[in-house]
């Protein structure tokens, strides 16, 4: 139980339906949907779209997302691939003739077609009950009136801001520069987008005068993207990858996500007796780091595109996490694999729904890095991603640049389970810090028994090629015991991402947790 001496809050309780996401008006709107008779498919996908205008550093209709679900009555996991692929004729070769060692960030060359509304399209016709119409109504509603910016998207604005150029920086700022805490954001250009995609489906995106206009700003920034490229984009279904951690199994998004990487860590870790650490302590951090950094090494050497993915079952073996385990010393640091993308953003968005019937939905999109490309497009101000910038130009690796091909990605959403029956849907933002966050929330709940909303709020470290990055919510002497022991101790300015959570209890209880590092909350009824 909390100290409620201390500042912080409550974990949420409802006994019907709960949402948990990082913008209060979303999870508002995801618990309308769901008292209109909509199911928990409907309500993420309508908290979903609206987070684009709540956190539009973070996410929007020019991004990408993935999900994981279950439908009434059935055990099983399903998975949405959401995320789009390099124009056809994208070349890695290309881009290394003109001297560049890595995809440009904020460039042309860095956009793949955006593939989140082509999936919000497929989700909704698949297992939703009311509607495209209906579920973008609220989206489309506080694009034109509105919404009033939080302090945690105030507080990015700034730093993401000065990714935005040409028609980004009319769209997204107020004559240059970034909107602040109660300004009102709107994007009038993008209601009418989703008001046509009410009408008329994913086509009124993918093809017609809407796709023309982010085709027009593509090419006005050199990309060699094509009306073809954007007709073909698809969303698909797939299977997960799970492994078990002590009384639970954890479930992810396969790859191009790097889900895989969260369960290679847990098995990493399931070799010490973690349990037995203090759960804020030094021992506990320097294991976890030393642990991170070599799957992370296993993440940039073999997760990429699912046609190029070729050894996953090696990296997902019990064998292998046991040879990692024993490189391990606990008494000294290791050096942290360089990452293939920059090594920490926070520029995600997540929404989890449970609904009255059990139907779990976790979901996760993006558009990468803050305010994506930085390019928009000049009519409808749609913001165009930089997922292109997760492909490496190295030639012959599985994650190569190529026409196509879909990029490793950082977003994941993620699923517990315990003997077969869904236990926890749950997501942690934070670009590459996603694995290393699952794999913690994990370990808060299964080995020390914290309840959602304490293992959220648990303060988090992430070892990365630049040192390993704590929160200020660690004592004094954590810091100094993890520099005796080798580590580059870095205190971040920003928090480690950010987490939702909702544990369903055998009783069928429902529990919500939400980040107080957003500005979200968990709702229920």
């Amino acid at each position: 139980m909390r100290d409620f001496h201390v500042p912080g809050r409550s974990g949420t309780y409802a006994t019907n339906a709960i949402c948990a996401t990082s913008h209060p008006l979303a999870a508002k709107t995801a618990i309308d949907i769901l008292e209109r008779g909509g199911n928990a498919m409907d309500a993420a996908i309508a908290g979903a779209v609206l987070l684009g205008f709540c956190e539009p550093q973070m996410t929007g209709i020019g991004g990408d997302c993935f999900a994981l679900f279950n439908t009434v009555g059935d055990r099983t996991i399903r998975a949405l691939n959401g995320s789009g692929r390099a124009p056809a004729a994208a070349s890695a070769a290309a881009l290394r003739a003109a001297g560049h060692q890595a995809v440009p960030l904020h460039s042309a060359h860095a956009v793949t077609i955006p593939c989140a509304i082509d999936a919000f399209c497929r989700l909704a016709d698949d297992h939703g009950r009311l509607g495209l119409d209906a579920l973008l109504a609220p989206a489309i509603r506080y694009a034109e009136e509105g919404v009033p910016v939080a302090p945690r998207v105030a507080f990015d604005w700034p730093r993401a801001g000065k990714a935005l150029q040409g028609h980004g920086i009319t769209h997204f700022t107020r004559g240059g520069r970034p909107l602040r805490t109660g300004e009102i954001f709107r994007a009038p250009g993008q209601a009418e987008v989703l008001r046509r995609i009410a009408r008329n489906g994913r086509t009124a995106f993918y093809e017609g005068e809407v796709a023309e206009d982010m085709l027009a700003a593509l090419r006005a920034a050199n990309g060699v993207h094509e009306a073809t490229d954007f007709a073909a984009a698809a969303s698909n279904y797939t299977d997960p990858v799970s492994g078990d951690y002590k009384s639970a199994t954890l479930v992810e998004h396969p790859p191009n996500g790097q889900g895989a990487t969260a369960i290679l860590l847990l098995n990493i870790l399931s070799h010490f007796d973690l349990a037995a650490m203090d759960p804020l302590g030094a021992e506990r951090l320097h294991i976890e780091a030393e642990a991170t950094k070599l799957a992370y090494d296993a993440r940039n050497r073999f997760i990429a595109d699912p046609d190029h993915t070729t050894r996953l079952d090696h990296m997902l073996a019990t064998d292998t996490a046991a040879r990692l385990a024993a490189l391990i010393d606990p008494k000294r640091a290791m050096k942290a694999a360089q990452p293939l993308t920059e090594a920490v953003h926070r520029d995600t968005v997540y929404i989890t729904v449970v609904d009255r019937d059990r139907m779990a939905v976790s979901l996760i999109c993006s558009i990468f890095h803050g305010f994506g490309s930085g390019i928009a497009s000049e009519k409808f101000g749609i913001l165009l991603q930089n997922r292109g910038a997760g492909f490496t130009l190295e030639a012959g690796h599985p994650n190569e640049l190529a026409g196509g091909k879909r990029p490793m990605h950082t977003i994941i959403p993620g699923m517990l389970t315990e003997k077969g029956r869904v236990t926890m849907p749950f997501g942690v933002m934070g670009g590459a810090y996603q694995p290393a966050g699952h794999a913690r929330l994990v370990s808060n709940i299964v080995d020390f028994g914290m309840d959602v909303q304490t293992a959220i709020d648990a303060p988090r470290a992430f070892a990365d090629p630049a040192g390993l990055r704590i929160e200020r919510g660690f004592a004094p002497d954590v810091a100094r015991a993890l520099a005796d022991l080798g580590h580059e101790v870095i205190v971040p300015p920003e928090p480690l991402g950010g987490a939702q959570a909702i544990r369903i209890h055998e009783s069928g209880l429902l529990e919500g947790g939400s980040d107080a590092r957003k500005d979200g909350c968990a709702l229920g009824y």
